[in-house]
């Protein structure tokens, strides 16, 4: 008889004794890689390559298509990913027929720094790929079990209609040496499926309360032009409102977003069809230090350092004045200033909790046009090519960065950005 109360007390504690043991054998206490995050404009322009021989408007229904990806283009991504959404670094190797990746995720800024150390090699397959061996820290994972973990994950984070679409749209993934090949069949239901990922169903909610609250302001002035300042302040001031029962920093995302299409002149039916019945802004020509561009250049940032990183709206300022130099409206290093202060002011705006809600709490006092952005009207600008070589000598020399560091060290002497 003294054996069933044992057996019963073994019963209750072995599943807390076996998480307890996971966790310990896959938490350690240092990264096993750790690289920094780079995103180059070279890395823009394929980036834009492959988006273009897929764009899924261009695309009819059925017909198949092939993404092929360079290791280094995938194995800069996956670093970047890391680093932006788990405070760490990955690293990604293609051979025959097979993926490795191995991911350091991060959380440093606690008293003790905790990593998880990710080694997996994935097979080819169709249509999806399949763990050939993961390692989670000192934790194996079998390999049926962690495609089930991969599959609930996607599920989770993105709903089961996106993981079917997902799998009826994938045919074959083909690994080479040095190249990833993914062939897919593009139907155009799955327009539906991207767009519902994209901007999901809590997210549109949110965004209709910033249109109504723009809706409202643009109404009142008479005049053509209008401050982005005008505009940045009361959208704040209702996202203050919206984060004390909220995340300050999907309040301040969502602001961001749709002063952007707004900025821009773009509409959010483009993406959102039942925006149309939602309430629309009077037009007016936003400006931001005396130029229409100049707004465009800070609001597109914000957005893209909000969401993605500062690294990434950085890389993608500098691509377009470098686009622009070849028969454009030239090389400007007053966009570049602009650029620079919108990925300032969306970092602040999302990097965490603390922040949002401090970048709140100015912006709903008073802004200035000076508070938000540097003075640039003695910055070189409208520089074509040879005139932009001639003077700077390309985006790596001494001189270019002298003069970006220059554009910094005029961003960091706002009190906003402090």
């Amino acid at each position: 008889m003294r054996l069933l109360p044992k057996l019963i007390l073994l019963l209750i504690g072995a599943p807390p004794l076996a998480v307890l043991s996971a966790l310990y054998l896959a938490i350690d206490r240092n990264p096993t890689i750790d690289r920094a995050a780079e995103i180059t404009p070279a890395n823009i322009e394929r980036a834009k390559r492959v988006f273009e021989q897929n764009d899924p408007r261009r695309l009819k229904s059925g017909a198949r298509g092939t993404i092929v990806i360079t290791q280094n283009d995938l194995d800069l991504a996956a670093n970047y990913l890391a680093h932006r959404y788990g405070d760490g670094s990955a690293r990604v190797t293609l051979g025959e027929n097979r993926v490795w990746i191995n991911a350091s995720l991060c959380r440093r800024q606690l008293p003790i720094g905790l990593c998880i150390n990710v080694d997996t090699a994935l097979h080819e397959g169709a249509p999806l790929p399949r763990f050939e061996q993961l390692r989670v820290g000192r934790l194996p994972v079998p390999g049926p079990i962690a495609d089930w973990l991969l599959m609930r994950t996607i599920v989770l984070l993105f709903g089961q209609e996106a993981l079917d679409a997902g799998v009826q749209a994938l045919k074959k993934f083909a690994v080479q040496k040095g190249r990833l090949a993914v062939t897919y069949e593009w139907q155009e239901k799955f327009k539906e499926e991207i767009r519902n990922v994209l901007v999901p169903l809590e997210l549109r909610d949110r965004l209709r309360l910033y249109q109504r609250r723009l809706s409202e302001v643009a109404r009142g002035p008479t005049n053509a032009t209008i401050s982005l300042t005008d505009l940045l302040a009361p959208l704040f001031q209702l996202a203050k409102e919206l984060s004390q029962a909220g995340n300050p920093i999907e309040e301040n995302r969502a602001a961001i977003f749709v002063l952007t299409f707004y900025v821009t002149g773009k509409q959010l039916d483009a993406i959102i069809p039942e925006a149309k019945a939602w309430p629309q802004p009077q037009p007016h020509r936003v400006i931001l230090s005396g130029r229409e561009d100049t707004p465009k250049h800070f609001i597109v940032s914000a957005a893209l350092a909000a969401k993605a990183g500062g690294p990434l709206a950085d890389a993608l300022g500098i691509y377009k004045e470098l686009t622009d130099s070849q028969g454009g409206s030239g090389f400007s290093f007053n966009d570049i200033a602009a650029d620079r202060a919108g990925t300032r002011f969306g970092e602040l705006a999302a990097n965490d909790q603390a922040s949002a809600r401090i970048l709140q709490n100015r912006l709903a006092a008073q802004v200035r046009e000076k508070d938000i952005m540097p003075p640039a009207e003695d910055l070189p600008e409208n520089m074509q090519a040879a005139e932009f070589n001639r003077r700077f000598g390309g985006v790596d020399t001494p001189e270019f960065k002298r003069m970006m560091a220059k554009i910094e060290r005029r961003i960091a002497a706002l009190p906003l950005y402090r």
